[in-house]
C-alpha cells in the first residue's frame, strides 16, 4: 500500500494526533524512509536520546535493517534500541510484546515469536510518540520516551490470559545475544542485562523494568525451555501474567544504562517519577517542539513543510546518549568509564555525518557540540585513536578516513570550548597510526591496490588527504609550523592518484603504475561504495587545484556536465548504494553530496541552483519511500536542510557555506543569546528559481558564500529570485580561499 500524504490526509493526521496547527511537530512524518532504501524507524525517541523505542517486524533482511518495514503487515514486538538510516543490522535490545488468549499462531519467518497483524489505518506516529493496534489481540500499544527510559502503555480487552513477553534472546540481522540475565526484584519490577555482539562487538544494555500493575504470575525460559529466576544464558525470556478487565491499561517503564543495573535504576528514578504516560508523552512532544522551533519556515506547500521538519527531526536521531544519569558508560576499551561534566555520546557515523550533519549541529545544537567533541576525545583517551564509526562503546571500523578530525577542527575554529591541546594531540596521533593502511599511505603518499575485497585504495587516499588538510589548518593556527608543513604536504597526496594523461583519479599499484583497463563508471574494490565518477570531486581542500588539473574552468564544467548527464546504461550493474541517480551522480550515497555546488567555482552558479532544486524536489518525498538512499544518521536530512535554506558546506571544516537557491519564502533561525538569522527569498515562485541578486543586511553580497560567523552574529540574508539564469552577475564574485578558515 502506497502511503500518499495529500493536503487533506495531512490535515487528518494533525487532527487525529490532536495537534494544534501552530505546532511544528504536526508536520513531522516519522514514516519517511521506512520504505525503500531509507532504513529509518517510526518509533518514539528524544533528540539524541539513548532510547529508540520502536516496532519490530521480527523478520530479518536489508529492508528491515531498522527493525520495521512499511510494506509488512505484522509486528513481533517493540524493542528499545535502533539505528537510524544505516545499512547495519544491529541493536534491537529488550523486545516487549503483549498477548492474550485471542491468538496463538506462530510462523517460521519471525523465528516462531509471538506476533500480531496490524494496519496502517490503526497506526500513528509523531515525534516522541508511536501507537498501533495489535489487531489479533485487540490490544492498543502506545510508546513514548524520556532520554534514557522507554515507556509503554498497553490498553487491553477483558481476558484472564493476558501476558507481557520480555524477550532478551530476540535477535535480528547481525545482532546475536552472548549473555542475558533476568531477576525479579518484586512483583512489579524486573532487572537484568542483555550483552550481545554484531556490528558492535561488545554491546551491553542493563535495564530496570517497572510495571504499573503487579503481575500475578510468570514463566521463565532459557533456550526456549522453562526455567526459574534468576535466569542467565544466551537466550532468556520472561512472560508475566495478568487478568485484565475491558480497556484496562498497564504502563511499563524501562530504564537503560550501558554501565550497570544501578545506572539503569538511576535513569528510571531521575527521569520518571510515576506512571503518568500522558505526562511523559506531552513532555516528549514539547522537547521536540522546542527543537523544531529553532527554524521557522514560511511556505504554503504542506509537503515541503512536512519534508523540512521531518528532515530536522531525523537530523537529531544520532549521535545518541551513551552515559547514564550517573555519568557512567561502557567505554570503547571495554571498561566502565565515567563522563564528568558532560554527556557522553556515541553512534558517530562519521564517514557520513562530517559532511553536513556536524556543521549543521554547530548552528542548531551549540549547547551539545562541546559534549560531542568531548565524547570523541573520550574515545581517543580510551583507545589512543579517534573513532572511525563508533557505537554503543565500540569501534566498528566501518568505512574510511579519520573524519572525527574535520568535526573537531570545525568546532575549534567556530569557537566551541573543549581541551584544545588534547584535541590536537588526538587529531595528530590518529593520523600517524600504522593501521588501516595509514603506514603505507605515509610511506608511498597513496594507498596502492591489494587483493582485499574492500581495498578502497583511491577513496582512502583522497579522504586521508582531506583530513590531513584539516590537521594542517589546526596546526597552523596553534603555531605548530613543522606539523603544518608536514600535513599540508600530505594533503596534496590526492595528486599522487591523479592520472594527468587521462584526467582521472585512478587506482595505482605498489610500483606506481596506474591500473589498466580502467572504466570510470565501473564499481570496483578501489572506490568506497562509489565509482571513479563519484569520487573524482572529493578534493574539498583544493577545488581550485582540481580545476587546474582537469584543464581549467571550461574542461571542469564539461566534466561536471557529463557527471550529471552520463546515465547508467540498462546493462550496467549498480550496487545497492547507487541510488538517487542523476547521470553518474548518486544522491543516495554521501561522496556525491557536495558535487552540485562545484559549478559555483567555475562561474556557473545557475547550474548549482538548477541541480539543487532538482535534487530537493525529486530525491525527497513526503511518503514512506521518501528517501532515495540510507538516511545515514542525519546526513541525508542535513543535506536537505542546508540546501533548502540556500547554502551548503562544500568544505565541512572551513566555516564557509556556498550559496544556492532557497526554496522557502522565509526562514527564521533562532540562535543563542536571542540572536536571529533570517533568510528571505523575494519573488520566489515555481518559475523564479534562479538567484538574480543577494544582499546581506541590506548590502549587496560580493561573494558566492557566507561564513559561519555571519550566521551566528544574526542578520538578514535576502535573495532576489528570477526566472532566468544570471551567471554574468556573479562572474567576478569571490569564493572561499584554499588554506584559509573563516571564523
Amino acid at each position: 500500500m502506497l502511503f500518499l500524504w495529500s493536503c487533506k490526509e495531512e490535515q487528518a493526521k494533525r487532527e487525529n494526533n490532536a495537534f494544534s496547527e501552530s505546532l511544528l511537530t504536526s508536520y513531522v512524518n516519522t514514516f519517511i524512509g521506512t520504505d525503500g532504501p531509507g532504513n529509518t524507524y517510526p518509533g518514539a525517541t528524544l533528540p539524541f536520546g539513548m532510547v529508540q523505542l520502536s516496532p519490530d517486524i521480527g523478520i530479518p533482511g536489508w529492508d528491515r535493517i531498522a527493525g520495521y518495514y512499511y510494506k509488512d503487515s505484522i509486528i513481533s514486538g517493540f524493542s528499545h534500541t535502533h539505528l537510524t538510516g544505516t545499512g547495519a543490522g544491529d541493536l534491537y535490545d529488550i523486545l516487549v510484546i503483549p498477548t492474550n488468549s485471542r491468538f496463538s499462531e506462530r510462523i517460521k519467518e519471525n523465528n516462531y515469536k509471538p506476533f500480531s497483524k496490524f494496519s496502517h489505518e490503526k497506526e500513528k506516529s509523531a515525534p516522541g510518540y508511536y501507537t498501533v493496534d495489535l489487531l489479533d489481540y485487540g490490544i492498543k500499544a502506545e510508546l513514548t520516551t524520556t532520554k534514557r527510559v522507554g515507556i509503554h502503555r498497553y490498553t487491553f480487552p477483558k481476558d484472564s490470559a493476558t501476558a507481557i513477553h520480555i524477550d532478551l534472546g530476540y535477535a535480528l540481522n547481525w545482532d546475536k545475544p552472548t549473555d542475558t540475565f533476568i531477576e525479579k526484584v518484586n512483583d512489579s519490577t524486573l532487572h537484568g542485562y542483555r550483552k550481545s555482539t554484531g556490528w558492535a562487538k561488545d554491546q551491553r544494555v542493563y535495564f530496570v523494568m517497572q510495571f504499573s500493575k503487579p503481575f500475578h504470575g510468570y514463566t521463565v525460559f532459557k533456550n526456549d525451555s522453562i526455567n526459574s529466576l534468576p535466569v542467565q544464558g544466551e537466550n532468556t525470556k520472561i512472560v508475566v501474567n495478568y487478568n485484565t478487565s475491558e480497556n484496562e491499561q498497564i504502563v511499563i517503564k524501562t530504564g537503560l544504562s550501558t554501565a550497570d543495573i544501578q545506572g539503569a535504576l538511576a535513569s528510571l528514578e531521575q527521569e520518571t517519577k510515576d506512571f503518568d504516560f500522558d505526562h511523559y508523552k506531552k513532555k516528549a512532544e514539547e522537547t521536540w517542539e522546542k527543537e523544531l522551533q529553532k527554524m521557522k519556515i514560511t511556505t504554503a506547500d504542506v509537503d515541503k513543510k512536512t519534508i523540512f521538519y521531518t528532515m530536522m527531526y531525523q537530523s537529531m536521531l544520532a549521535p545518541t546518549l551513551l552515559s547514564d544519569t550517573n555519568g557512567n558508560y561502557k567505554g570503547a576499551n571495554d571498561t566502565i568509564a565515567r563522563a564528568v561534566g558532560f554527556d557522553r555520546y556515541d553512534t558517530f557515523s562519521l564517514w557520513d555525518t562530517f559532511r553536513a550533519a556536524h556543521p549543521l549541529y554547530t548552528i542548531t545544537q551549540p549547547e551539545r557540540v562541546p559534549d560531542m567533541i568531548k565524547s570523541l576525545l573520550a574515545h581517543y583517551k580510551e583507545t589512543n585513536k579517534l573513532p572511525v564509526w563508533s557505537m554503543q562503546g565500540n569501534e566498528t571500523n566501518m568505512m574510511i578516513g579519520y573524519h572525527a578530525v574535520p568535526v573537531i577542527v570545525d568546532a575549534y575554529f567556530k569557537g566551541f570550548e573543549f581541551d584544545v591541546e588534547l584535541a590536537y594531540k588526538a587529531c595528530k596521533e590518529s593520523a600517524m597510526v600504522n593501521d588501516r593502511q595509514i603506514d603505507v599511505y605515509k610511506s608511498l603518499g597513496y594507498i596502492p591496490i591489494d587483493e582485499h575485497h574492500e581495498n578502497w585504495s583511491v577513496s582512502k587516499t583522497l579522504e586521508y588527504a582531506y583530513d590531513d588538510w584539516c590537521i594542517a589548518m589546526f596546526a597552523k593556527d596553534l603555531g605548530r609550523e613543522d606539523d603544518y608543513e608536514y600535513f599540508i604536504n600530505r594533503s596534496k597526496n590526492w595528486e599522487n592518484v591523479y592520472n594527468n594523461k587521462r584526467s582521472w583519479i585512478q587506482p595505482k599499484s605498489n610500483n606506481g603504475d596506474f591500473i589498466e583497463p580502467f572504466i570510470p563508471k565501473e564499481y570496483t574494490p578501489y572506490f568506497c561504495e562509489s565509482n571513479a565518477w563519484q569520487y573524482y570531486w572529493f578534493v574539498p581542500q583544493n577545488i581550485d587545484g582540481l580545476i587546474e588539473k582537469t584543464g581549467g574552468n571550461e574542461r571542469f564544467t564539461q566534466k561536471l556536465d557529463s557527471m550529471f548527464s552520463y546515465a547508467p546504461e540498462p546493462g550496467d550493474k549498480l550496487p545497492i548504494f547507487s541510488t538517487g541517480m542523476i547521470g553518474q551522480y548518486a544522491h543516495g550515497n554521501e561522496p556525491s553530496h557536495h558535487v552540485a555546488f562545484l559549478y559555483n567555482y567555475v562561474k556557473r552558479p545557475s547550474k548549482t541552483q538548477e541541480l539543487t532544486q532538482e535534487i530537493l524536489s525529486k530525491q525527497y518525498q513526503n511518503q514512506p519511500n521518501g528517501h532515495c538512499g540510507n538516511e545515514d544518521c542525519g546526513q541525508m536530512s542535513s543535506w536537505y536542510i542546508f540546501s533548502s535554506l540556500g547554502f551548503y558546506p562544500v568544505n565541512p571544516a572551513q566555516g564557509t557555506y556556498l550559496l544556492t537557491s532557497p526554496i522557502f519564502e522565509e526562514v527564521v533561525i533562532q540562535l543563542p543569546e536571542g540572536k536571529v538569522f533570517t533568510i528571505k527569498a523575494k519573488n520566489l515562485s515555481k518559475e523564479n528559481t534562479y538567484i538574480s541578486n543577494v544582499t546581506l543586511n541590506g548590502t549587496s553580497l560580493e561573494q558566492l558564500f557566507i561564513t559561519h560567523k555571519t550566521i551566528i552574529n544574526g542578520g538578514v540574508l535576502e535573495f532576489e529570485m528570477s526566472d532566468k539564469p544570471n551567471d554574468a552577475k556573479f562572474i567576478n564574485m569571490g569564493l572561499p580561499e584554499i588554506n584559509k578558515i573563516y571564523q
